[in-house]
C-alpha cells in the first residue's frame, strides 16, 4: 500500500529500546518485501517470534494438471461445489501457472490455527458470507463484495460470522498492488483513478494476545506446508507501523469509467501482479454514442488468458452463465459475445453485472479437479442454436 499507518504502541525511534512495564524488552520484527528495498512494516512483539516449540511437515503443495488436449474455451460451474472444512481446507484451486493460482473456497468451519503464506500475496474476493480476518496487524472485517489483499508473510486466520462463505481465491507469486497508472510518483492515487485511499479499509482493531499455551501456525513456503507450534499466542503484537498490511476494498466502491463507445477491459483494472491483472466489472451506464454497440467486440487475446468469475447480475455478453461460473478464454483463440447478444445489447442503457476478471500473460493450466464441475458444451455454445 502507498500510505503509512500505525496501530498500538511503538517507540519514538525505530531500532531503539522499547520496554515492557517489568523492564523487559519488546521484540522488534521487520516485515518487508524485496529484501530491504520494498514496502515494509515494523512489528513489536511480547515474545520472540523466532521461538518455536515444534515443527512438522504437513504436506507438499502440488497441483495435478490435466494432459494438454485441444485448445478451447472452458466453463467451470462452482456454484454447487460442496461447502466443507475451514478456510484453508475448503480451498480448491482450478487454474494455475507459475505466476498465479485461481480457485474457490466454501468454508463452513472455523480455523483452529493460523496460516501464513510465505510464497506470495493472496487476494480473497468475498462472494458470500461475513466475518473477519484476525492477523498480526489486527482485525479486519469483511462482507460480500470485498477484496481482501493479504501480503506475503502475514500470520492470519479467517473467522466466519455466517454459517458458511463463498470466496474467490487468488494465490500470487508476486505482490498484488494498485495499477501504476492510477498513482503519481509519490504513490498517491490520481484524480482519474476509479478508487482512492478513502475507499481502502485497513485493520480496525489491534488486540494484543499475551497468552501462554500451545498455538499452531501453518506456513506455506518452498512448495510445502509446515506446522509450527508456539508456546505463546502468535498474535502478540503491541503495535506496528509502516506501509505493509492487509487491507479491504469493496468492489461496490469501484467507480466505472464509461465512454461514448465501448471501453476496453483495462478501464476496469483494479489490481496488478507480475504477469497478470485483476479487473472489476460493476453496474454501469452503457456507451452513449447514438449508434453505439454496448456489447464488447470480438477480441483475439493472442498474448493473454482471460478468466472471468461471475458474481451477480446478468452478464450481457454471455448465455448459460450462473453465479459462481468461471470461464477461461485462452490465448490464441478469439472470444466474444454469444450469438444474438450483440444485437440484443443495442439500445440498452445500463448493465447490472458484477464479475471479477483475471488476465494472465502466461498460459494457465487446468487442474484435474476442475473436470467434475466443467460444462463440456461451452466451446460449442457459439454455434447457432
Amino acid at each position: 500500500m502507498p500510505h503509512y499507518i500505525k496501530m498500538g504502541r511503538i517507540p519514538h525511534k525505530r531500532h531503539t529500546q522499547f520496554r515492557k512495564e517489568d523492564g523487559g524488552l519488546y521484540y522488534e520484527q521487520l516485515m518487508g518485501t524485496k529484501g530491504f528495498s520494498g514496502i515494509q512494516s515494523l512489528i513489536y512483539h511480547v515474545n520472540q517470534p523466532t521461538q518455536v516449540k515444534r515443527a512438522e511437515k504437513i504436506c507438499d503443495v502440488v497441483y495435478e494438471y490435466e494432459e494438454k488436449g485441444a485448445l478451447q474455451h472452458r466453463h467451470f460451474l462452482t456454484k454447487d461445489i460442496q461447502a466443507g472444512g475451514d478456510f484453508l481446507e475448503a480451498r480448491r484451486i482450478y487454474l494455475a501457472n507459475d505466476d498465479v493460482a485461481i480457485g474457490v473456497a466454501r468454508p463452513n468451519k472455523q480455523m483452529e490455527y493460523y496460516y501464513r503464506n510465505g510464497e506470495g500475496d493472496e487476494m480473497l474476493f468475498i462472494h458470500e458470507g461475513n466475518g473477519k480476518i484476525e492477523s498480526i496487524f489486527g482485525e479486519l472485517s469483511f462482507r460480500p463484495g470485498d477484496y481482501l489483499v493479504i501480503p506475503i508473510g502475514t500470520t492470519y486466520r479467517v473467522v466466519l460470522e455466517s454459517d458458511e462463505a463463498r470466496i474467490l481465491v487468488v494465490e500470487s507469486n508476486s505482490a498484488i498492488v494498485p495499477p501504476k497508472r492510477y498513482r503519481n510518483e509519490f504513490g498517491q492515487y490520481l484524480e482519474n483513478s476509479p478508487f482512492c485511499e478513502r475507499d481502502i479499509r485497513t485493520p480496525e482493531k489491534l488486540e494484543t494476545k499475551d497468552e501462554k499455551g500451545e498455538y499452531e501456525v501453518r506456513v506455506r513456503a518452498q512448495g510445502m506446508i509446515t506446522s509450527y507450534t508456539y508456546d505463546f499466542h502468535p498474535l502478540d503484537a503491541v503495535g506496528w507501523d509502516g506501509c505493509l498490511y492487509p487491507y479491504a476494498f469493496s468492489i461496490h466502491d469501484f467507480e466505472p469509467i464509461t465512454g461514448r463507445v465501448h471501453q476496453p477491459p483495462p478501464v476496469h483494472q483494479t489490481f496488478e501482479g507480475y504477469n497478470y491483472v485483476i479487473c472489476s466489472f460493476v453496474p454501469r451506464l452503457y456507451d452513449y454514442h447514438p449508434e453505439a454497440i454496448p456489447a464488447p467486440y470480438v477480441h483475439s487475446n493472442v498474448e493473454s488468458d482471460e478468466v472471468l468469475y461471475y458474481a451477480d447480475g446478468d452478464f450481457m455478453s454471455r448465455r448459460g452463465i450462473e453465479e459462481g461460473s468461471i470461464t477461461l478464454h485462452p490465448s490464441g483463440l478469439p472470444h466474444g459475445p454469444h450469438p444474438g447478444k450483440i444485437e440484443e445489447s443495442i439500445g440498452k442503457k445500463e448493465t447490472r453485472e458484477l464479475a471479477v476478471m483475471i488476465d494472465t500473460f502466461r498460459p494457465l493450466r487446468v487442474v484435474k479437479e476442475a473436470h467434475i464441475i466443467e460444462d463440456s458444451r461451452y466451446m460449442s455454445s457459439w454455434m447457432p442454436s
